[in-house]
Parts: C-alpha cells; structure tokens; sequence
C-alpha cells in the first residue's frame, strides 16, 4: 500500500478527527487520528498489519509487542502475518509491564508496534519492557508517524503513514489561548 492508499483508509473510516485535543504525550493538537475506527473492520486490520510486517521483511521475528491499548490490534494482525505469537504490554501503578501470564524469553527477536507514534515515549517503554526481559528489539513499526522532528529508535522504524500534524506545549497552545478546553479521545485518561 502507498501512503496515499493508507491515507484514503483513514479518512473512508472517519479516523482523521479535528478539534482540540490532549494527546497521550501532555502535548496539544487540533488533529487527532483514531485508530479504532480503523481496526473495527478486521479486513482493514489485517491488510494493515500484513503491510506493516512486510516493512521488515528480511528480519527475523519470534514476537510481536504492543502497548495496550492502542497496539494490541495492530500487535496481533502483524504477529498474524508473521506467523509468531502476539502480546501486550499494561501500565500497572504507572508503569509499562507483562501481566496476564505473558513470557519474553531471553534471546528473543521482538518487534514492537503500536497504532500512533508522536514521542514515541509509550514505544520506549515497551521495548524497555522487552529488553529487561533480555530479548532483543529488531524493529519498531507504526501505523501512523505523527511524530515532530527527529525520532530516532535503537531499531529499524517503519510507520505505514507519516502525518504532519502540529503540537504544541499546554502552556503555549493556540487552542487554549482562543479558550478552547482539550479533549482526550484516546485510550488512557491520565
């Protein structure tokens, strides 16, 4: 799939919200993507994750692993396509962990993957998670890279759709400044 392609998905399924909004990160934007409009339709969602796992093609790929809750559809329709097993990373007390009986055996390949990149701070965490288990993180891939700059990972990065989207500083924003109030839309609420 082109960029373009992937783009006209999003926008079919009513994912490109605009408005103010607080994002995961703190930051600011008048742009928001929503996923889960997206991943509702599973065809959508395989295509999708089948194209994310073709950037790595080459790689060699035990595990797939995203945080919950944005990366869990997407880790499990790349797993699929891979033909390796998928799990999920929860914040427990704030903090990015394995619960739910998952393993990450030492000496495992991962790929970590998740819906939207902008920080790639909730990324970080996870492959965190994944290295303290003594694996080893092989790719870091997205569905949308909205991120400001320079991101770089210790890993190869792939994102299906690059965004340029604005952000801004809570105590600079625009939006609050013409008196709007953020809204949060996504997964996690603090």
């Amino acid at each position: 799939m082109t960029e373009q392609q992937v783009l006209a998905v999003f926008q079919q399924s009513g994912a490109l919200l605009e408005g103010h909004f607080l994002l995961t990160s703190g930051l600011h934007s008048n742009r928001y993507v929503q996923c889960a409009l997206v991943l509702q339709h599973p065809d959508i969602a395989t295509r999708l994750g089948a194209e994310l796992a073709g950037r790595f093609a080459g790689i060699p790929v035990d595990l797939v692993v995203g945080p919950a809750l944005g990366g869990v559809l997407v880790a499990q329709e790349v797993a699929r396509a891979l033909g390796v097993r998928a799990l999920f990373t929860e914040r427990d007390q704030g903090r990015m962990t394995l619960r739910r009986g998952f393993a990450i055996q030492p000496g495992e390949r991962a790929l970590v993957v998740e819906d939207v990149v902008t920080t790639g701070g909730s990324t970080r965490e996870v492959m965190a998670v994944v290295e303290d288990a003594g694996a080893r993180v092989v790719g870091v891939g997205s569905l949308i890279d909205r991120h400001a700059g320079s991101l770089e990972f210790e890993a190869p990065y792939h994102g299906l759709l690059r965004l340029e989207i604005a952000t801004y500083q809570p105590e600079s924003c625009p939006l609050c400044q013409s008196g709007s109030s953020p809204v949060k839309p996504g997964s996690r609420k603090k």
